[in-house]
This record gives C-alpha cells, sequence and structure tokens, in this order.
C-alpha cells in the first residue's frame, strides 16, 4: 500500500479552510494531519508532526504566511512549503520562493490542480500558478532594451547631454537655437521615454550610460 501524503492545512478564514481540508480528504493519497489559522500554531504543529507537505495562506494576523513559510523550512527541511493565496503580488511571489516555498498556488484553483501540485511539491518540483508566471515573464522580459538612450532621437540625446552638464532650458535652448517652450517639452518627452521622474534622474541615467 502507497504511504500516504501527509498534510497540514494553515488558513484563518474557517471556510475556506474547511473546504480545503474536505477536498483534499477525497484524494485517497493524502491525509490532513492538522489545520489552524495562525502561523505561530503552524510551525508548532509543523515540528510536531512532520507532515510531507504545509498549505500556508499569506495574509495571515500574527505571523504572516511568508515568515511562516521562513521558520518552517527552517525548523522542518524535510517539509514542502505551498503557499495557497488570493494574491497575484509578484513581490509575494518571489518573497515566498525566497522564504522556502515549492509551491505558489492561487485559490481559484481547483481541487484536481491542488492535488497535482501537492504532489509536485512532494517530488521535489517548484510549482507557481500559471497566469502569474507568465505575468512575471512578461515583466521581467519587457521594455528591458541594453540601451535606454537608444529610444531617443538624436536632438533629444544632444539636449539631454547638456541637461547632464547642468544647464536650464533657457541654457539649453541658447545652445541649440530653440525656444524655452520647446526644450521644456522636449524633457518632458525625454524623462518619458527613460521612464525617470526627474532631469537629475535623467543626467544619471545618461552618464552611466555613457561611462
Amino acid at each position: 500500500m502507497t504511504e500516504l501524503i501527509e498534510i497540514l492545512v494553515v488558513d484563518d478564514h474557517p471556510l475556506f479552510r474547511q473546504g480545503v481540508v474536505h477536498s483534499l480528504g477525497l484524494d485517497p493519497d493524502f491525509k490532513v494531519v492538522g489545520e489552524t489559522a495562525s502561523g505561530e500554531e503552524a510551525l508548532a504543529l509543523a515540528q510536531s508532526l512532520l507532515p510531507q507537505v504545509v498549505l500556508l495562506d499569506i495574509s495571515m494576523p500574527g505571523w504572516n504566511g511568508i515568515m511562516t513559510a521562513e521558520k518552517i523550512a527552517m525548523a522542518c527541511p524535510a517539509t514542502a512549503i505551498v503557499m495557497l493565496t488570493g494574491s497575484e503580488d509578484k513581490d509575494k511571489l518571489l518573497a515566498a520562493l525566497k522564504a522556502g516555498a515549492r509551491g505558489y498556488v492561487l485559490k481559484g484553483v481547483s481541487a484536481r490542480e491542488l492535488a497535482r501540485v501537492v504532489r509536485a511539491a512532494v517530488a521535489g518540483e517548484v510549482y507557481v500558478s500559471p497566469s502569474i508566471a507568465a505575468e512575471m515573464l512578461v515583466s521581467l522580459t519587457q521594455g528591458r532594451a541594453p540601451d535606454p538612450l537608444q529610444e531617443l532621437t538624436e536632438r533629444e540625446r544632444e539636449i539631454l547631454a547638456l541637461i547632464g552638464t547642468g544647464l536650464t532650458n533657457r541654457e539649453i535652448g541658447e545652445r541649440v537655437f530653440l525656444s524655452e517652450k520647446t526644450i521644456k517639452h522636449y524633457v518632458t518627452n525625454i524623462l518619458q521615454k527613460l521612464q525617470v521622474r526627474s532631469r537629475v534622474e535623467a543626467a544619471l541615467l545618461a552618464s552611466r550610460v555613457q561611462h
């Protein structure tokens, strides 16, 4: 007979927690050995029960899920931690993985999908909900031109170089024979293209790229 996968469920919403416990209980390979609403109690239960998997909510009073994951990962390195959360926040996902979680699953997940993730975690795999994984990939790849200045026209580069020397819009206008108002328009465009808030940041970016 196959050994059951023992699971601890941690979530501060009783109704949701009961639903997860119930759906896991329908799988013959799983055994829910404990459930709790608090991170502090989750650590104590993880240490005493040594489950193969801890399903952990991120937003909880007291210790949040990230802190709890970190403590359980240190105390019970053999236990796989899977975050079960409503948050699609990429920073929280990265923090959870850094804390030692092996999975990051959104709460709208089906019972079948959750069971698959639990098995994957036990097998040592890392799982992230496809919707967040896709979003992270997009944010990591978009707008990352190696040279942010390549977006600028020749005239904008010329004006940016003059901004870098500390000249005012009026002084720049005198150098390139354009009105102060036109220079101001150019500066606004330059800041938008470089995605910086001030001419100081633009000048810093220009000097960094030039060196």
